[in-house]
């Protein structure tokens, strides 16, 4: 790995961070994460399927109030420079990527407790009526907030593949076995989580409608996409026919389901 590739994903983890918590200019999710790295480390298909892998795992996971989540950006960023610099695949990258994503959620304890510092800092300084001060010590929250992302993942690219490697001949075959094997589980849990969140009992059909169409008659994703946008557009035109029917009119069908 040079170092302009170690330069370059550290700014993508910096940016990442800082980007989230000012202007959001860019949507530096997990996939998009991951195809930046796999560009930069030129294996952008790589960075695709490490990003999308955790990406399904992230869905319906979301960090409530004051609440701290794995940081699975991150951990794309992570997985897919290991996986392409030892050329051991997304496992090897997981092995090391989602501890940091771990980690992450250390840092952003942290980074919590300093940004309430801070928030006592700007109020005094509003109160004081030094505003330049105030709008000075506003910029050092999301400066510091990238920090917390940028150095695990500047530590973990700059030990180098053989350090990495290294690592990973100490780690038992058992180990990297059950990480492959999660790796093809972690879309299947994302996938359930992101359910809980949905109305399942209600359109659990068109559930098995899709699964059907992907395992047993082999339509692509585009097509069952389409199916789905089909589907969801005749529920869509029931549903406001149902709220735009005259009352009486509503009364009397649900009078005829009744029957």
């Amino acid at each position: 790995m040079t170092a302009v590739q170690i330069i370059l994903i550290t700014l993508v983890a910096y940016l990442k961070m800082t980007d989230f918590v000012t202007f959001q200019f860019f949507a530096f999710n997990t996939i998009v994460c991951g195809w930046l790295v796999g560009l930069i480390m030129g294996d952008a298909a790589t960075g695709l399927y490490v990003g999308a892998t955790l990406q399904l795992r992230s869905m319906g996971v979301v960090a409530v109030g004051g609440s701290s989540m794995p940081d699975y950006p991150i951990a794309a960023i992570v997985a897919t420079a290991i996986a392409c610099s030892t050329g051991r695949g997304m496992e090897a990258g997981l092995a090391i990527g989602l501890p940091v994503a771990m980690l992450g959620v250390n840092f952003d304890v942290i980074y919590k407790i300093f940004n309430g510092f801070l928030m006592h800092k700007e109020m005094s300084l509003i109160e004081e009526g030094k505003f330049q001060s105030f709008l000075n010590v506003v910029k050092i929250s999301p400066l510091f907030y990238g920090l917390c992302s940028a150095l695990p993942v500047f530590l973990c690219v700059a030990v180098g593949p053989t350090v990495v490697n290294a690592v990973l001949d100490f780690m038992p075959a058992w180990f990297t076995t059950g990480l492959s094997i999660a790796g093809g589980v972690l879309p299947g849990v994302g996938m359930a989580m992101l359910l809980m969140y949905m109305p399942f009992s209600k359109y659990w059909s068109f559930l098995i409608i899709g699964f059907v169409l992907m395992a047993y008659l082999n339509v692509p994703v585009l097509g069952v996409g389409a199916v789905g946008l089909a589907a969801a557009y005749e529920v869509y035109k029931k549903e406001m026919r149902a709220a735009t029917a005259p009352a009486g009119a509503a009364s009397s069908l649900g009078d005829l389901e009744d029957e």
